[in-house]
């Protein structure tokens, strides 16, 4: 969940709450048939009175929460979820772990809170292993375990008892402090006998569990917290395993989703460190039960949650995740964390009539798109695909298909992949693609160039090209010009469609149409980068849509109207370079500039109309939005304000814009602040998604540095070494400190003008280096080429690129020269990394590459980016390029001229100088 999602979630928990008012709906989750929309929901049953109950919920609470929601999904997928919540009978259960109770205990009960406010009551169960662990050792007992399970004996167990009642009125106490209703249950749930007595002491094993105190609390509007102490006949209480208690717990209730919440957010694997998204156990267990790093904690884990899910009906699934990312997990389709399910064993077959022609017939007319609109018959199909060698791959229960042709000595062709509504949402197709890989080094495929899920097709292909609304995509093959060869051979032979690759193309850049997708030769060294699985025919489920952001070349222009411009703080120098640009700009116009400073003079270097500055504040601003100031409501609005101070303004905007059919106008903010949120889009055009920008309303425009840095490491990360993160060495021109207050100008008395912070006289003719470490640059690149990273990086990286950078300022005005040291994970010359910076920004009007070193002189006052300079160490092991752009153009005022005509609808680069 993102930071502004998050934060709005606790402050609405917290509104709530301050009202006073005990809100509760009796109503909570049921899963879809199906895993990862399943996954998505909790499951708990409620009676009839406490839906009755759920009636006096306060309806203004409920619709603010779900409005919040927004924040994390689309208004249909929230609503969906809501919708099957309410008319659940099911219970959810939500086993917490001990640390989240020491480290997060503020977070868990606001997340909780939420949820109650909703009106839905997991079921919490709670451990306290790190907590008893602590005290145990100070009182110099050394915890000891066998296959996970401590082994307890009386003072163990005194101190676990104590423990656990601490720990669970902890979180009970906390819960109504924020004003939700909660009920302690340390006991009474769980009767158990000895697991083993003599080999591992007071360890019950659960023979039965009484859900009478759980579904009481419930009636009464309490949220019930558990923990996993449980109790002989005879009274004896004995240490159960939380996670074994809430899988025993879960077996009774029957639910379709079961959540265990733990610090780490997921199953890691113990060797690549890398997160486990899904778990088909059918497929999986047995080969992971093996491996030398699934021991102690993590092998019980995986033998209880296999027990369990094979007591519950297929479409169950078990999510692990962390507490900040309960909310995502539950009402988005795209979830958190790992997710473990039974899945279904995968088989393969080169006979139709060994899988089973009348089943196989079914599933094409019913599913696959190209026989549904009548473009061809299952019966040609069948026999067009009998004229060569093929391999049909699937499911047991057929909801996943995949045929590849495979001629002798040709490159094999999957031509088609269809799945069922459950296929998708269970990821079968992860399953499916994976199988077809592990058979097939190199494949090739074909899709609509608009498809939807096309994102899917980029991550796990090396490259594609595009032409006439289709697109073919490719992995294993190395060289432009054998797929040139391969492509031509497949078109005469008739086994593809004919027009995919241009005859003259010498890289994917060239590409008529500007439908370029990775180039060939950065991407065809991302083997093995993007995990598999997703359906080219259909809608994707959750963990099948491409993590990585799909690259685009530049938009045709689609407006040629008038617009007008308001530019909320433009005293500063970016907003002098702003007024300036707008002043040539074909279509845009200045209708309102707000500085405080400056209100009352006017605007000098503008020359379209007569405009003054004047100093509009919040409220001013959101009734200029709703139509009640002096003059209409601007198109646009430019939000050069400083740093933290931009929520206000972007909130009387939005606020104002609210009843209106069209919403508010489009708001791009110079300013850090909304640089790390997800709801906003990032505007950094040459790399990441111009369609984005156009579809969006909230524009974080990229800090100078950050679009310096990601341009010189972006075409790199296929490359990168993941044990050796690289090193940006950022000069910037003084103009980058920003302005001081303004001051009188002695040449005309009444009139302020702008000053620098930091100015020559500062500097003394040197250098100064500063925030040497965590500079807010740093995070921002770091986090958005992660973005970019988890569709294009190489082996080992993961979803999460990591930087290190160092920013000078220099005495010259305006000018950024970087310069990236990046250890490289396999060996290239120079002439490598020459082609494949060309490659990655081939059509980019903005972006040069060329041979000598950028200096100052080349990039100030220029409005593009200039990458030169580049060697590779001697080792072939390490690479240094240079970069420079002007910290006020295309790291501030030309790319925000270029998010705003990319969003309304005008040529990129009008108004821009090229």
């Amino acid at each position: 969940m993102g930071l502004l999602a998050r934060s709005a979630v606790h402050q609405a928990a917290r509104h709530v709450t301050s009202s006073g008012r005990s809100t509760v709906l009796c109503k909570a989750p049921v899963t879809f048939a199906g895993a990862r929309t399943a996954s998505r929901s909790l499951a708990c049953s409620i009676s009839g009175a406490a839906r009755a109950y759920s009636q006096q919920v306060d309806v203004s609470d409920r619709e603010t929460i779900t409005r919040l929601l927004y924040s994390l999904a689309s208004r249909k997928e929230v609503e969906r979820y809501l919708r099957i919540f309410s008319a659940a009978n099911k219970f959810a259960v939500l086993k917490v772990g001990g640390a989240i109770l020491t480290h997060q205990l503020d977070e868990l009960a606001l997340s909780l809170s939420f949820l109650h406010r909703v009106g839905l009551y997991p079921i919490v169960l709670h451990g306290a292993g790190p907590q008893l662990n602590e005290i145990l050792e100070r009182e110099g007992v050394e915890p000891d375990y066998i296959d996970g399970i401590r082994i307890t004996d009386a003072r163990t167990l005194r101190v676990a008892r104590k423990v656990f009642l601490e720990e669970n009125q902890r979180l009970v106490e906390k819960l109504e402090s924020l004003g939700s209703r909660a009920r302690p249950i340390p006991l009474g749930t769980f009767t158990a006998s000895y697991l083993d007595k003599e080999k591992y002491g007071l360890v019950g094993k659960i023979e039965k569990v009484d859900k009478e105190p759980i579904e009481s609390a419930i009636r009464s509007g309490c949220l019930p917290i558990l923990t996993s102490l449980a109790e002989t006949e005879d009274g004896q209480i004995l240490n159960v395993n939380a996670d074994v208690a809430a899988s025993e717990l879960s077996k009774v209730l029957e639910p379709l989703k079961i959540v265990y919440l733990n610090e780490k957010g997921g199953l890691f694997h113990g060797n690549t460190k890398e997160l486990l998204e899904t778990i088909n156990l059918d497929e999986e267990y047995d080969d992971l039960m093996k491996q030398e790093w699934v021991k102690f904690g993590t092998k019980l884990k995986l033998r209880e949650m296999k027990e369990l899910l094979d007591h519950l009906p297929r479409s169950s699934s078990v999510a692990i995740i962390s507490v900040d990312q309960l909310q995502k997990e539950l009402f988005t389709d795209s979830g958190a964390g790992t997710l473990i399910r039974r899945g279904y064993k995968l088989y393969k077959s080169s006979s139709i009539e060994e899988v089973g022609a009348e089943r196989l017939r079914t599933v094409i007319k019913e599913n696959d798109e190209e026989v549904k609109d009548g473009r061809k018959s299952v019966a040609q199909f069948f026999s067009e695909l009998s004229k060569h060698p093929y391999t049909i791959y699937g499911d047991e229960p057929m909801d996943v298909i995949a045929f590849v042709s495979r001629p002798e000595g040709e490159v094999p062709i999957l031509t088609k992949l269809i799945s069922t509504r459950n296929g998708v949402l269970n990821g079968v197709n992860d399953n499916v693609f994976n199988q077809i890989k592990k058979d097939h080094r190199r494949l090739v495929w074909t899709a609509r160039a608009d498809d939807e899920n096309r994102a899917w097709n980029y991550e796990r292909a090396d490259g594609s090209f595009s032409r006439n609304g289709r697109s073919l995509f490719y992995y294993g093959i190395q060289d432009v010009s054998e797929v040139e060869k391969i492509v031509r051979s497949l078109e005469e032979n008739n086994r593809i469609e004919r027009a995919y690759l241009p005859l003259n193309a010498s890289k994917p850049g060239n590409v008529p149409g500007g439908a370029r997708a990775f180039s060939t030769f950065a991407a065809s060294r991302r083997q093995g980068a993007a995990s598999l699985g997703a359906s080219t025919n259909g809608t994707l489920g959750r963990r099948s849509y491409a993590t990585a952001v799909e690259r685009s070349q530049p938009l045709p222009a689609t407006n040629s109207e008038k617009k007008r411009v308001a530019l909320i703080g433009a005293r500063g120098y970016t907003g002098q370079a702003l007024v300036s640009l707008l002043n040539n700009h074909p279509h845009l116009e200045l209708s309102h500039v707000s500085s405080r400073e400056l209100a009352g003079q006017a605007l000098e270097g503008y020359g379209k109309s007569e405009v003054k500055y004047s100093n509009i504040g919040v409220e001013q601003l959101r009734k200029l939005e709703e139509g009640k100031g002096d003059s209409a409501p601007p198109d646009a609005y430019i939000m050069a304000l400083p740093n933290g101070v931009c929520k206000p303004f972007v909130e009387a905007v939005q606020q104002g814009g609210a009843g209106k059919s069209q919403g508010h106008g489009t708001i791009v903010d110079l300013s850090a602040d909304y640089r790390f949120e997800d709801k906003w889009t990032y505007g950094l055009p040459e790399l990441y998604s111009r369609q984005a920008i156009r579809e969006s309303k909230l524009i974080s425009n990229p800090g100078c540095y950050a679009t310096s840095i990601q341009a010189l490491v972006a075409p790199l990360l296929p490359f990168l070494d993941p044990a050796a993160p690289p090193t940006v060495f950022g000069v910037s021109g003084y103009s980058g400190a920003g302005t001081k207050a303004g001051q009188e100008n002695p040449s005309s008395p009444g009139k302020k003008v702008t000053v620098p912070k930091i100015g020559p006289e500062d500097l003394k003719g040197g250098i100064r280096p500063y925030s040497l470490t965590d500079h807010i640059h740093e995070r921002e690149a770091a986090r958005h080429l992660s973005v970019l990273g988890a569709g294009n990086a190489g082996p080992g990286m993961g979803n999460s690129i990591n930087l290190a950078f160092v920013p000078v300022v220099a005495p010259w005005f305006q000018g950024i020269i970087s310069t990236v040291s990046a250890p490289l994970r396999t060996k290239l010359t120079a002439k490598d990394v020459r082609n494949a910076y060309e490659e990655f920004y081939a059509g980019q009007a903005l972006v040069s590459i060329g041979n000598k070193v950028p200096e100052i002189g080349d990039v100030a006052l220029q409005h593009g980016i200039k990458i030169g300079g580049i060697q590779v160490h001697s080792s072939g092991n390490r690479v240094v390029v240079v970069g420079g752009i002007d910290n006020l153009l295309k790291g501030a005022a030309t790319q925000c001229l270029q998010n705003l005509n990319i969003a309304l609808g005008y040529d990129e680069l009008a108004g821009i100088p090229h």
